[in-house]
């Protein structure tokens, strides 16, 4: 009887010290995940209505069949957009109240993308994504596919390529466009959502 209880109190007692062991991964996991830095880092393959546009300025840019094309898609009520996000995230060279050197696994990521404080399209990464040790980083690219028609309006050409330019990096593109992520961090429990959105720009680490 005495050895029964023995075993009853040394199973229990091992399950508490893997409970809280549990905790303090779960802890550690987190507060890494808390350390993460991201920046937007530019968009690019900025494909409008079949047309590259990823180099357009200016509409005097466009050969004579882009033009042709591009009025076309217009006039059908619909601008199909292809496009390519680049979220850069990074782990600080500091570590405070991290486990040093250690890697952060992101198991998801919601993003929103913001062009002129209007929300362009929402979506979500569902692949878990890595980011090494102290001071590294890495560009996860997303891939968006959107109808614009509506965003343009009535706007034409010149709306286009304005709407182009805010993306691809010119007319003061740090502050004409965000991206606004939620990450999901990967656990030995399953998969941990940041508690807000983090609103990412081109101009500074967040």
């Amino acid at each position: 009887m005495n050895h029964k209880r023995i075993s009853i109190a040394a199973v229990c007692l091992l399950l508490s010290i893997s409970f809280l062991s549990g905790c303090s991964g779960i802890k550690d996991t987190m507060e890494n995940a808390e350390r993460l830095k991201f920046k937007l880092g530019g968009i690019d393959k900025i494909t409008v209505g079949g047309v590259n546009l990823s180099n357009v300025t200016s509409i005097d840019q466009l050969n004579f069949t882009q033009t042709a094309g591009l009025l076309a898609t217009l006039a059908s009520g619909s601008l199909p957009t292809s496009l390519t996000v680049n979220l850069i995230a990074k782990n600080p060279d500091t570590y405070p109240g991290g486990t040093k050197e250690s890697s952060s696994l992101i198991k998801g990521l919601d993003w929103r993308l913001i062009v002129d404080n209007t929300e362009l399209i929402t979506g979500a990464i569902d692949k878990t994504i890595e980011i090494p040790g102290v001071g590294k980083q890495v560009t996860i690219p997303i891939p968006v596919r959107v109808d614009l028609f509506k965003m343009l309006g009535d706007g034409g050409l010149d709306k286009v390529i304005n709407l182009v330019n805010a993306m691809n990096g010119t007319s003061g593109a740090s502050s004409r466009v965000s991206l606004k992520i939620k990450p999901t961090i990967d656990t030995f429990l399953g998969g941990i959502a940041y508690p807000g959105e983090i609103e990412v720009v081109s101009k500074e680490f967040r």
